[in-house]
Parts: C-alpha cells; structure tokens; sequence
C-alpha cells in the first residue's frame, strides 16, 4: 500500500497513487469500462507502472474486506 497516498489536500483526501493526482476511483472506473493496463498506461497515465494499478485494485480489494456487511431479510 505505499503505492496509494491519502492528502486532505489533494482532491478531497481521495486516495491517490503516491506522487500523483491519479485518484484510485479514476483507475478503478478505466478498468471497469474494460481498458486493459496497457492501454491505460498508454493512453491515460504514461507515468504510471503496472504495480501501481494493481495497487489500486489491491486498495478496493481491502475496503472490501473491511467491510461489515448487514443484510435484512424481508
């Protein structure tokens, strides 16, 4: 996790990766609309490396787990 930083001054204290302005949510939206690592790099964020997008994933991965989880059966 010292791939992703929290600042209150850098986007609202969204979690970004680490000497950037790239929040987790903007990676995360990318891969969810199909966009392959690669093509990330290439054609969004060439200053990224590989590890940091899987350190993004890693990063909703745990807040998921954290998670608690309280169903109502109706």
């Amino acid at each position: 996790m010292d791939r992703i930083s929290v600042n209150p001054q850098i986007h609202f204290g969204k979690p970004c990766i680490a000497g950037t302005r790239i929040t987790i949510q903007s990676v995360l939206e990318l891969l969810n609309e199909g966009l392959s690592f690669a093509e990330i790099i290439r054609d969004y964020y060439p200053d990224l490396q590989v590890e940091d997008i899987r350190a993004c994933l890693q990063y909703a991965i745990a807040l998921v787990a954290a998670e608690d989880v309280h169903l109502t059966l109706a």
